[in-house]
């Protein structure tokens, strides 16, 4: 079932060519910039930073629910994307990572294959699945039928407004796929690197924008725990910085439905923090 996973992908950017006929109003734009918002916060607060990292904690429902909606986004299901996230962690920036931006090939053609070559090698199956994912009989039956939440958003857009509003979902599905790509790619060429790691993840400002707070990657990379990745220093002084995926989260503890938020204190951030900023890779 994991080979239906790029074919869609490639689908859908083929969908978006629907626009030349059907046009675009202002209500199908908003139905592509809502489904593109809802599920980037899925990927971003549920896939990401419960799921893989366990950030916080959660009831079951929250993260079955959140993995679904995650799911419909088509970029696979809840063992695939934890197995494959946890393969780039293991390997950053190495042959083994499934998606570096800087081996075998830098510039413009390592760009391409972080970007979207890595969906058409062999590296696209994950070595192992994560047995935790894999014992939860809900998450691993929506990672097996992981095109249902797709394909049922796609028939849900047609019900609402017919073939524009298909047009709409394949334009907001392929500029979620490339939001979430530029985590990968963009945030390891471009950016700075406020805190002391072994590889070239960066604080990208632009990424943390259409990610919704995943591109302060180089926090990320320094304590990859952390609830709240929006953080940097300047002048030797931390600094907030905007993270509303973070916010969710607060919002999801506030209703009583996520606790024990794990953060790296104060003092942990400014010893693991360096005064110099390297230069970024060129492409």
């Amino acid at each position: 079932m994991y080979l239906l996973g790029p074919i869609f992908i490639i689908s859908f950017h083929i969908g978006c060519l629907l626009l030349l006929v059907t046009g675009l109003s202002l209500g199908a734009l908003l139905w592509a910039i809502g489904l593109y918002l809802v599920r980037m916060l899925a990927i971003t607060s549920v896939y990401h930073r419960l799921l893989v990292h366990r950030s916080y904690r959660a009831p079951r429902a929250v993260l079955w629910i959140g993995c679904a909606v995650a799911a419909s986004a088509g970029q696979m299901g809840p063992s695939w994307w934890k197995a494959h996230h946890l393969q780039h962690h293991r390997h950053v920036d190495t042959a083994a990572d499934p998606h570096t931006p800087l081996m075998p090939h830098q510039g413009w053609r390592g760009l391409w294959n972080s970007q979207v070559g890595w969906l058409l090698r062999s590296s696209f199956f994950p070595d192992e699945l994560p047995a935790d994912v894999e014992a939860d009989p809900v998450l691993r039956r929506l990672d097996r039928f992981h095109s249902v939440p797709l394909l049922a958003l796609a028939a849900l857009s047609y019900l609402v407004g017919g073939w524009m509003y298909v047009a709409a979902f394949s334009l907001s599905t392929t500029v979620l796929f490339h939001g979430v790509a530029t985590v990968n790619s963009l945030a390891h060429v471009w950016g700075d690197q406020p805190f002391r790691t072994d590889d070239h993840s960066r604080n990208n400002a632009f990424v943390a924008l259409i990610t919704l707070g995943e591109g302060w990657h180089n926090l990320h990379h320094a304590f990859p725990f952390a609830a709240r990745q929006g953080y940097t220093v300047r002048d030797g002084e931390l600094r907030l910085r905007p993270d509303p995926t973070y916010r969710f989260i607060q919002l999801l503890q506030r209703f009583g439905l996520a606790d024990q938020l794990r953060q790296p204190s104060d003092d942990t951030l400014r010893q693991r923090a360096h005064g110099s900023t390297p230069q970024a890779v060129a492409p």
